[in-house]
């Protein structure tokens, strides 16, 4: 599994040209689940992405999480993150979970943190061509990628 996270002030997600999602101050959260993930992973993934202390705090320092600064988090499958690019120059996508078990996981893991955090978890459409406009601040990304 890996997430790559961003800080934004704000978020919008289309499929269609219909607005799907829409966060205000938060996480931009792409998240990935590779073929063979263990389901136990996302304890970890649930525990780390709402309590990562990447917001400033009053002076200025990154103390607070998401959850601290009454955030959201717009969570969004993204299997293109299990592309290897070793070989040639077209990505292969060999290592990403199948559909239906990637988005079981990517369900559960918003379900998960939204049970346990209390956050407003919002997410995109799997396996859809979106289109996500967001403001970064920062820029400040973060990439997670748990192999354990």
């Amino acid at each position: 599994m890996k997430a790559v996270i961003q800080v934004v002030d704000n978020a919008k997600l289309m499929v269609s040209g219909e607005l799907v999602s829409e966060i205000g101050q938060g996480l931009v959260v792409f998240f990935c689940v590779e073929a063979g993930d263990d389901e136990n992973k996302l304890d970890w993934f649930c525990k780390k992405i709402p309590l990562l202390r990447i917001f400033p705090d009053e002076n200025g320092r990154t103390n607070l999480s998401v959850k601290d600064v009454g955030g959201e988090i717009l969570l969004v499958s993204q299997f293109t993150l299990a592309g290897d690019c070793s070989h040639g120059n077209r990505p292969s996508f060999v290592s990403a979970e199948k559909a239906e078990r990637a988005e079981r996981l990517y369900l559960k893991l918003a379900d998960m943190m939204r049970e346990e955090y209390k956050i407003s978890v919002k997410l995109g459409v799997f396996g859809a061509d979106m289109k996500i406009s967001q403001t970064n601040a920062g820029p400040f990304t973060i990439i997670l990628n748990e192999k354990v």
